[in-house]
């Protein structure tokens, strides 16, 4: 069974975070180049803290369940 067009998008905006923050650390470990004056690693982690909180926001507001008027909303 195929995730409908808005679930799926749901599904690559949650892994997006995950991808950043775990899977990509081993290849962004590094203190050289320096980016706004921060390590790259930590310029990383501050540009996936800022990315997972566009991309929840993104799928909050996308939820069909979350919509004014949802059932069980009172």
């Amino acid at each position: 069974m195929r995730p409908s067009p808005p679930r799926a998008l749901h599904l690559v905006l949650a892994a997006i975070p995950f991808v950043m923050m775990l899977l990509a650390i081993p290849f962004v470990n590094r203190t050289e180049p320096f980016v706004l004056g921060l390590p790259f690693f930590l310029f990383w982690i501050v540009l996936a803290v800022v990315i997972t909180a566009i991309c929840m926001t993104t799928v909050y507001l996308t939820d069909p369940a979350n919509k004014r008027g949802a059932e069980g909303d009172q």
